[in-house]
């Protein structure tokens, strides 16, 4: 009676990778049906398999297909899945500290598209030729609580992001969202108000870490509610908050992590770098059409 409990307990639980037993998953390796989580996930023909079995080839003495893990993208599994990650905040928290200590700093990165404004002819902002600024209002921060919320954010949700996409799918989707939610509040915006931030970015890394996890058919709801709770303080009035920059950012990530996380085998990098050039054209189409109204 008490292994009949026990059987009935575990088969109630969710499996947990025998790897990694912190973490959660649904999928388990075709060869000897273990469950891994996505870094522990190879791909192969037909589903995934788990490290071990791919080391261990298939039983025949042969080599086998896969030569090195790979991640559920098809990227190449790192010693350390958070490198990216930890190197974005610290990029982050350079540029913070440059800009405490000098604040004139804050007025050559951060976004806005026209100074003066029309009819004057732009000497400065996008519009008058400063398309740097979509990069560099990417890592620029004014307030301590604004860095301190969204490195937090872009620990916990870019840290499993890198490790399930592989470092270069993550930096993509991270630098496409980033841009693409640039490009949206210079559309919408007022040419005079400034951006800045980290928070398009991370907005993609949200939108790309819920396709992820209904790929592996995991649990929705934790991701679900925190965007909607970032989604609340973004379209709070008091916040002053860029909306654009977090929709922008949030429906880039969407796109782009569905590609990395479905496309076909055969045609996986082109499909996947092929839909962020097109985000990115997308995006650079925007800012033409404002500049034009700008100019």
């Amino acid at each position: 009676m008490d292994q009949a409990a026990g059987s009935a307990q575990d088969a109630r639980s969710v499996p947990v990778c025998y790897r990694h037993p912190d973490r959660e998953t649904g999928v388990r390796c075709t060869r000897c049906e273990r469950p891994i989580c996505p870094e522990c996930m190879v791909s192969a023909s037909v589903g995934f398999q788990c490290p071990d079995c791919v080391r261990g080839g298939s039983g025949t003495g042969h080599a086998p297909q896969a030569s090195r893990p790979r991640t559920i993208a098809g990227g190449t599994v790192t010693a350390d899945p958070r490198l990216l990650t930890k190197i974005l905040i610290g990029i982050n928290l350079a540029v913070f500290i440059a800009i405490q200590a000098d604040r004139s700093l804050l007025d050559d990165v951060v976004l806005y598209g026209a100074w003066p404004p029309k009819p004057f002819t732009p000497t400065s902002g996008v519009a008058g030729g400063e398309w740097y600024r979509f990069v560099t209002s990417m890592f620029a921060h004014e307030q301590y609580w604004h860095i301190g919320f969204n490195m937090l954010s872009l620990w916990w949700i870019g840290g499993p992001l890198e490790a399930a996409l592989g470092r270069v799918r993550y930096l993509a989707v991270y630098f496409v969202s980033g841009l693409a939610g640039g490009a949206l509040t210079y559309l919408l915006a007022s040419p005079t108000t400034a951006s800045l931030g980290a928070s398009g970015a991370i907005f993609g890394l949200f939108g790309a870490t819920a396709v992820l996890m209904r790929r592996l058919n995991y649990d929705m709801r934790p991701v679900i509610a925190l965007l909607v709770i970032n989604l609340i303080f973004t379209f709070n009035p008091s916040m002053h908050i860029s909306w654009e920059a977090h929709i922008g950012g949030l429906v880039a990530g969407v796109v782009t992590g569905y590609a990395m996380v479905h496309a076909p085998r055969e045609r996986r990098s082109l499909v996947q770098y092929g839909t962020c050039a097109v985000v990115l054209a997308l995006s650079v189409a925007l800012v033409l059409v404002r500049t034009a109204q700008l100019t």
